[in-house]
């Protein structure tokens, strides 16, 4: 009854005039403020409300009735999940590659790259939970391609979401995979490249594809769709970490 309760109230919430509704996979948080700002130079009548989450999660609640008008997803399965379910108006389609790096709020010899969580003095690593975040899916799918998984399994420790994984990785863990493009927020710019973070080897992991589906079809709707796979759009993300299709 209490969740029934919550879920009722995230829907009224949501249905307000004037407003669009847009699901949005956690790692892409930190460039929405930017991207609603730059869309609203054209359509300053509309007001974008963002709700976070895991793509799994937020796939759940859009399933159930939530009252969303887009869905940004981490990955392709689940905005294509809601296709096959006659749900999305369309097949999802691609606005961002997103890429997996390695964080710690100490300095790290960042030259080793994922062989360093190997390291004694690695004691947890914190990742998106791969049940329902792509961006944990990643990073086991680099663990087993580098060889480490055995190795590392027992340090693991998992979040709801990548943005979650980032407060864990500067809080409760040692170390941790997050989404590359969480580097670009401003209260990440302490943590500097080589010392406090490196890249993962794109070679290890597919391709984080993330994909955006329309829920409902009308003008506005319509009108950030477009903004999202446009250049100005695409020159936003590549600002804060993204690389394009």
């Amino acid at each position: 009854m209490k969740k029934l309760l919550i879920f009722l109230m995230l829907c009224t919430a949501l249905l307000n005039a004037n407003t669009l509704n847009i699901a949005v996979a956690a790692n892409v948080s930190y460039a929405m403020d930017e991207l609603i700002a730059e869309f609203n130079k054209t359509n300053k009548d509309t007001k974008v409300r963002v709700t976070l989450g895991s793509s799994g999660k937020l796939t759940a609640q859009i399933k159930h009735g939530a009252p969303y008008h887009i869905f940004m997803a981490a990955n392709m399965k689940f905005p294509q999940s809601l296709y096959d379910d006659k749900i999305a108006k369309g097949a999802p389609v691609i606005y961002a590659l997103g890429s997996l790096a390695i964080l710690s709020k100490e300095d790290k010899d960042m030259s080793k790259g994922i062989k360093l969580l190997k390291g004694d003095d690695i004691y947890k690593i914190a990742i998106a939970n791969p049940k329902t975040a792509p961006y944990g899916t990643a990073a086991m799918e680099a663990f087993e391609n580098a060889g480490i998984y055995e190795d590392i399994k027992d340090k693991l420790i998992f979040a709801e979401s990548i943005s979650q994984t980032v407060s864990f990785a500067i809080t409760a863990a040692d170390i941790g995979l997050i989404a590359k493009s969480s580097l670009y927020s401003k209260t990440m710019l302490k943590y500097k490249q080589n010392l406090n973070w490196v890249e993962v080897d794109a070679k290890l992991y597919t391709p984080i594809e993330q994909g955006i589906v329309m829920i409902e079809e009308d003008k506005e709707t319509k009108a950030f769709y477009d903004f999202i796979l446009s250049q100005s759009a695409r020159d936003i993300f590549k600002k804060y970490g993204y690389l394009l299709p």
